[in-house]
């Protein structure tokens, strides 16, 4: 009997961890966000993100349902009084987060071993390959220029990249042990949190060549500094071959600041008389026209991509394709056939209106260069924003900011996180927007209903960032 009750509580149980689990996944594994999450109460309540059931996560239930499992079992065994049987049950209920702490500790060592199994694994297959290997990061634009680069190089080569947003150790080591064949070229994107991240993901794949994209203070929160994010970022030249070859994007002061820095051979893009820039730009709400322009060989280019960012991205993908040996005429080519990456800055148009898809970003850099295309667009203008997240004590200026900004340019504003709203209300208002054309929606339901009363044949919403679960 005592074995069926701590069934049926287990059942309530795993019932009531969902939330908790799946939180400890979005949080990266990481237990000391996990914990601030829990204290705050900024659980994953959302259905943005759904568990993805990995091998890890697998490991982690079946041993978080066992120590449960546990639990009720010397409840129900060792106590007689059936009243504190319940409290007893309740409370383990209560302290759910404790149990996935314990479970995370417990489980350690073994995940610790077999990360360190999977990325011998990984290096020992790049070893036995002879393929160039193309390391990028950067505060933004990493994925689009990884995905731009790897559309021009294609042209001449067969090339495997790190998929979505596969930039930390284990997504790396996962892409080369499952996905790398018999390609020429192998890129990889490079994420960072914390200092070390990426000197660990450039002394597994050891780059030939590097890209620095944009860098500027993404994830301050984590990072402390500025100077940390700079540091961070250079472990990929530190760390890369010897001889190594970097492309930076000169379109900011940390980067120019590195570029000088660095001993290794190297080329400054997106500053006009450098290796490669761009000249004659020409935008629209249908994309860009430009001159390419590499080692003073010209090209005039088109592209669907939106934004200045996306011309910064090309040009350095650019410059490192050429300088492989794709020519200035494929280069073209491929620039005429890029398709957006998906959520940043991405148009998407219906018969009705168009959507400006930029829900992937969370920096006011290219919040700034969003609002600028809207508004190059005709037509009524809808910013749908939650505001940014994860700025530490810039947070607040970042969102009023922010709300100043979308006063200039939209005809109505959205907003959907609480957390948020002050700050975004205060910065429209000061600037002069009209109170009853801000609207506020706690969730996607009301989100679609305010969304649906607003929008007219030919208008525009652009969607500006979007938050994790745990926010609300």
């Amino acid at each position: 009997m005592n074995f069926l009750y701590s069934f049926i509580c287990l059942a309530i149980a795993a019932a009531w961890a969902y939330i908790y689990v799946k939180t400890y996944q979005l949080s990266g594994y990481n237990i000391k966000k996990f914990a601030s999450a829990s204290l705050e109460f900024k659980l994953a309540f959302g259905d943005k993100s759904k568990i993805a059931f990995t091998k890890r996560l697998i490991r982690f239930i079946i041993c978080f349902l066992l120590l449960d499992f546990l639990f009720f079992y010397l409840i129900n065994t060792y106590l007689l009084n059936d009243f504190l049987k319940v409290v007893d049950c309740a409370l383990v209920l209560l302290f759910t987060p404790v149990v996935v702490i314990i479970t995370h500790y417990i489980l350690l060592p073994l995940e610790i071993f077999i990360k360190y199994i999977y990325k011998k694994l990984a290096i020992k297959k790049l070893k036995s390959k002879k393929i160039i290997k193309i390391g990028i990061t950067g505060s933004y634009g990493k994925t689009s220029t990884k995905n731009i680069l790897a559309q021009i190089l294609e042209k001449e080569f067969k090339v495997c990249i790190t998929p979505a947003n596969y930039n930390t150790e284990m997504g790396v080591t996962k892409t080369i042990l499952s996905k790398l064949d018999d390609e020429d070229i192998f890129i990889a994107e490079m994420g960072a949190r914390h200092k070390g991240d990426i000197k660990a993901l450039a002394q597994m794949v050891k780059p030939d060549y590097a890209i620095l994209t944009t860098i500027g203070e993404q994830h301050i929160e984590t990072f402390g500094s500025l100077k940390n994010i700079e540091e961070t970022k250079n472990e990929l030249v530190l760390f890369m071959q010897d001889e190594g070859v970097v492309f930076f994007n000169g379109d900011s002061k940390s980067n120019l600041k590195l570029f000088d820095e660095c001993k290794k051979e190297k080329y400054l893009t997106c500053q006009e008389g450098g290796y490669a820039y761009a000249k004659e730009i020409k935008t629209s709400p249908e994309g860009s026209e430009f001159v390419l322009v590499i080692d003073k060989e010209e090209v005039s280019v088109k592209t669907k991509l939106l934004g200045k960012f996306n011309i910064d991205n090309i040009v350095t993908a650019s410059a490192l394709g050429r300088y492989l040996g794709v020519s200035m005429k494929d280069i073209a080519s491929a620039i005429k056939h890029l398709q957006p990456t998906p959520h940043r800055l991405q148009l998407i148009k219906n018969s009705f209106f168009s959507i400006l898809d930029d829900s992937y970003n969370s920096n006011l850099v290219g919040a700034k260069e969003a609002l600028k295309v809207l508004s190059s667009f005709k037509g009524r203008k809808i910013v749908v924003t939650p505001g940014f997240v994860e700025m530490g004590e810039e947070e607040s200026k970042a969102n009023f900011t922010l709300g100043a900004w979308i006063a200039d340019v939209a005809d109505y504003i959205v907003i959907m996180n609480e957390t948020n709203k002050n700050f975004l209300l205060s910065g429209a208002i000061s600037h002069n927007f009209n109170q009853e054309r801000i609207f506020f929606a706690s969730s996607r339901k009301q989100q679609t209903e305010v969304i649906a009363k607003l929008t007219c044949e030919g208008c525009v919403v652009l969607f500006e960032n979007d938050l994790p679960d745990n926010y609300s």
